[in-house]
């Protein structure tokens, strides 16, 4: 596994297609912090990939990094590991601000449980 220490957070590759993304404590996700991350996944991660974010902090989102967030079509599957009921209604509210328009996400409580979905859905390519 490789870690990357990026100015919102950290990103740890799982796999040439996989990676796990922890946001750092309260920090503001805007425009510019979503183009290094697309940025990042894209010149890291051969697609289609999958990510793990990991929601183990609290942090928010402008509204146009919230509209922009989801929006990489070398993304296959996300899996998001919340641990409580604040981060459960944060990102729904993301879900919902971009229509449902990526439809290949799903919640869970534990991160293996997370990684298990993920690595089923990439191996369906």
């Amino acid at each position: 596994m490789s870690s990357y220490k990026l100015s919102f957070g950290t990103i740890n590759i799982l796999q040439n297609n996989l990676a796990e993304v922890i946001v750092d404590e309260g920090v503001v996700m805007d425009e510019i912090s979503v183009d290094e991350y697309h940025d990042f996944l894209l010149n890291n991660l051969e697609a289609p990939m999958g990510l793990l974010i990991n929601k183990k902090n609290s942090y928010s989102y402008t509204f146009e990094a919230q509209k922009s967030i989801v929006h990489l079509d070398a993304i296959k599957s996300m899996a998001v590991v919340t641990q409580t009921s604040g981060a459960v209604m944060s990102t729904k509210t993301l879900i919902n601000v971009n229509g449902n328009i990526y439809r290949n996400i799903k919640l869970f409580q534990e991160r293996e449980n997370a990684l298990s979905w993920l690595y089923k859905e990439l191996s369906t390519q």
